[in-house]
């Protein structure tokens, strides 16, 4: 190649490697001052000594590579006419990767029916830009367990409303309607005339008892009485008919030991279940946010490594061309390629992580399959914490409603002891009923037997009608039940002295959950400074390695190396920018209002208010 057909290379270099510094300059925060690296003596290699024992590990380590290449199969030929082809991205990867056709709109939002499955006929996956605000939002109202949650207050508040329904009486109104049929036999197998009844029960010739004259004259014998039943008589008949009662029926305890600690105790229940959704409601917003933030991180992720590829393919073009010029040997052309490849790896990872963060996203927010979220906001830093470690821990402490539930779990447990225990104690009812009855029955096919019988008792259709009330008191004590009560008792209080332990393990969880977020705070606040130290230090060496690159002074493997320090500096303050963010997300999870009532609005708070210190 000739002086000037070089000097072209050289002025070509200078204008096309550019697309890591331009990213740099879109990710680097406004008003960084770049910093100035310092020179440092660099001390000489030892050099003293033979070097078998270098060419013996080199050695090993080939063995092990050709080892290594054996189990894997050998490796691909590398073509001149390959050494820019970037591997084949799967389709898959790039339709999760694109970018949102637009902002999510509440309607978009809206959940599938919860029984639903995806089929043929769902639409087309759209990608969305959602803000975190507008996410946590759309998650307080699509969540499936908040919605569990606020079924079960409900039905918890209408358990307490019947057990408070206790105190008042109960009125009930009853009322039977039957139809009946029945045949009847009335059989004597003895006579009636031997009593001394006189004439009306006296056989046909029988002589008088004197018992029963009047004035000393007897009544006639000449023929039975009409209450005659001769020895074996007998009359059958079938009856059938309608009979009916009704009333009102009212009952009240009046003394009831057990009725005021079990609606307490359904009462410290459904406090309870209220506690644990407003500590659900905190985890939740936790959730979020960490999805949010670490899809933001994905996205900025896949930013950098498109540009550190971009660069990588115009200094490979560059190395190929002073290859074919014959002024770099090819290993300077192999080692390019593989810095490539690595990176194109790197690249197609940063893809594959960026849509799993969108699909944890969509699956916190639970969105119609249809739609995938992307951040729509950018990366900024939240304010500082109004709060010294000491303050979070009292504040957190303060209205806890993840301790509030334990502690309404110890009271429900305890009322229920009293409730049980209440068993063994003496009751009292008061019980009143009033009604009226009334029947209809009707006698026929007669059948006389043995000369008859009653014949006067049996009437061919009766009407009867009637009322009746009643008022008392019920006493009920139960005196023995082979320690069923007690043993009951005794476990109800076993539950709520474990209650205390859990008590104790939650509040050691919620300071070291505090501590540990606190601190990792304040260590990536550090962190971030050093890394934005760096990378002004890495920005200004990849610079100045880049015009010695241009101008011939450095080769490839200077760039690469100052190129690779410069992206690694790039990706540790995108880190610690991220877990500035996510601690402060950790500590605000435990501090953050929450309503305990279902029915109202669940606010959106990304911060912590000063005027919520203690």
């Amino acid at each position: 190649m000739t002086s000037a057909g070089l000097v072209l290379l050289i002025l070509r270099r200078c204008s096309r490697l550019t697309p890591l510094l331009t990213l740099l300059t879109a990710l680097s925060p406004a008003g960084a001052q770049p910093v100035q690296p310092r020179a440092t003596a660099v001390p000489p290699l030892n050099t003293g000594g033979g070097t078998r024992q270098l060419e013996e590990s080199w050695n090993q380590l080939n063995r092990q590579m050709e080892a290594l290449d054996s189990m894997l199969g050998p490796a691909p030929g590398l073509d001149s006419s390959d050494d820019l082809a970037a591997p084949e991205v799967p389709a898959n990867l790039l339709d999760a990767n694109q970018p949102p056709s637009g902002p999510l709109s509440p309607e978009e939002a809206r959940p599938d029916a919860p029984l639903s499955l995806p089929n043929a006929g769902t639409p087309a996956n759209q990608i969305k830009a959602v803000s975190l605000k507008d996410a946590i939002a759309i998650a307080f109202q699509n969540n499936p367990n908040l919605q569990v949650q606020r079924d079960q207050i409900a039905a918890q508040a209408a358990t307490v409303a019947a057990a408070a329904g206790s105190y008042w009486p109960t009125i009930s109104v009853f009322g039977n309607v039957e139809g009946f049929q029945s045949g009847t036999t009335t059989y004597s197998p003895y006579g009636n005339n031997t009593y001394g009844f006189g004439p009306p029960f006296a056989t046909q010739g029988q002589m008088p008892n004197f018992a029963l004259t009047k004035n000393g004259t007897s009544v006639s014998g000449d023929s039975a009485g009409p209450f005659y039943v001769p020895a074996g008589g007998g009359l059958g008949a079938v009856a059938n008919g309608v009979s009916a009662d009704a009333g009102l029926q009212l009952n009240y305890a009046v003394i009831d030991f057990a009725r005021t600690p079990r609606v307490r105790a359904a009462q410290a229940v459904l406090e309870q279940q209220e506690k644990t959704y407003a500590n659900d409601l905190r985890a939740l917003q936790l959730a979020v946010s960490e999805a949010y933030y670490d899809l933001q991180r994905s996205e900025q992720l896949v930013r950098i490594r498109d540009a550190v590829v971009r660069t990588d393919l115009v200094v490979l073009e560059d190395v190929l061309d002073l290859k074919r010029a014959g002024l770099v040997p090819r290993v300077d052309l192999l080692r390019r390629s593989a810095v490539l490849s690595a990176d194109q790896e790197d690249l197609i990872q940063a893809l594959a992580d960026r849509a799993v963060a969108r699909r944890r996203l969509w699956t916190v927010l639970n969105l119609p399959a249809s739609v995938t979220p992307s951040a729509a906001d950018p990366i900024s830093l939240q304010p500082a914490w109004p709060l010294n470690l000491e303050q979070t821990l009292l504040a957190a402490y303060d209205n806890n409603p993840e301790l509030e539930a334990i502690l309404a779990t110890r009271r429900a447990l305890a009322l229920r002891q009293d409730a049980t225990a209440a068993q063994l104690l003496p009751k009292l009812s008061l019980f009143a009923a009033a009604g009226g009855l009334g029947s209809v029955e009707r006698l026929f096919n007669f059948s006389v037997i043995g000369g008859g019988c009653c014949g006067a008792t049996f009437l061919p259709l009766e009407q009867v009608s009637g009322y009746e009330w009643s008022v008392g008191l019920a006493f009920n004590w139960l005196i023995f039940d082979a320690g069923t009560t007690a043993n009951s008792v005794k476990a109800l209080a076993l539950k709520e002295r474990a209650e205390a332990q859990r008590y104790a393990s939650t509040r050691n969880d919620i300071r070291l959950r505090l501590e540990q977020a606190f601190l990792n705070h304040e260590a990536s606040l550090a962190k971030l400074v050093s890394a934005r130290r760096a990378v002004g230090a890495s920005k200004e060496a990849f610079r100045d390695t880049k015009l010695r690159y241009q101008t011939g002074l450095a080769n490839e493997i200077d760039l690469s190396v100052t190129q690779e320090r410069l992206v690694n500096s790039l990706v540790r303050r995108l880190f610690a920018t991220v877990d500035v963010n996510t601690t402060y997300a950790r500590l605000l999870r435990e501090l953050l209002p929450m309503p305990s009532d279902p029915s109202v609005a669940v606010p959106t708070q990304l911060t912590l208010n000063r005027s919520e210190r203690p």
